[in-house]
C-alpha cells in the first residue's frame, strides 16, 4: 500500500515525551502510528521540512555518504509487525547492484523524508497496526518543539 508521512507528533507522559509518526494511506481515515524517539521524530521533521542547520545530522551524514559513493534511497516499506515492533526495509539503489536493507522505520522515514522516496506498508501490517486518524489530532506537531 503507498503512503506517506501524515503526521510527526508528541505527548507529554509521566515519563516524558513520547513521539509518533503517523503513516497515512490514500482512501482511508485511518493512520498507522509507529512510536519512535523524539530525536528520530525531530530528524524526520526536519527532512519534511528541508531543514538545513548547517553541520549534517547523522541521518543527514548517511545520504550524504551514499549520495557520494553514487546510492540512492527508492524506496521504504514497513513490512511487519513482532512483538509490538514494526520492521522496515530500506530499498537503495547502488552502482553495484539494487540492495535491500534492513532498517528501523524511523530511519527509513527520516531518509524517505529527506529523498521524497516512496513509501508503502504492507497490507497486513496496516490493517494489524492502523488507528483512526482522530486519535492523534490532539497532540503536538513535534515541529512545535523543535529549537
Amino acid at each position: 500500500m503507498d503512503a506517506y508521512i501524515e503526521g510527526v507528533r508528541v505527548a507529554e507522559t509521566p515519563g516524558g515525551l513520547a513521539a509518533v509518526v503517523t503513516l497515512g494511506v490514500d482512501g482511508t481515515g485511518d493512520v498507522l502510528p509507529i512510536f519512535i524517539g523524539v530525536e528520530e521524530a525531530t530528524s524526520i521533521a526536519r527532512g519534511l521540512d528541508a531543514e538545513d542547520i548547517g553541520r549534517p545530522l547523522t541521518h543527514d551524514l548517511f545520504l550524504d555518504v551514499m549520495e557520494e559513493l553514487g546510492g540512492r534511497v527508492e524506496r521504504v516499506v514497513v513490512t511487519d509487525l513482532e512483538d509490538d515492533t514494526y520492521l522496515a526495509d530500506l530499498h537503495v539503489n547502488t552502482p553495484r547492484a539494487d540492495a535491500v536493507v534492513d532498517a528501523r522505520p524511523s530511519d527509513s522515514l527520516a531518509l524517505a523524508a529527506r529523498t521524497n522516496a516512496d513509501i508503502e506498508v504492507t497490507e497486513t501490517v496496516f490493517e494489524a497496526g492502523s488507528e483512526p486518524l482522530e486519535e492523534y489530532d490532539e497532540l503536538d506537531d513535534v515541529r512545535e518543539l523543535m529549537p
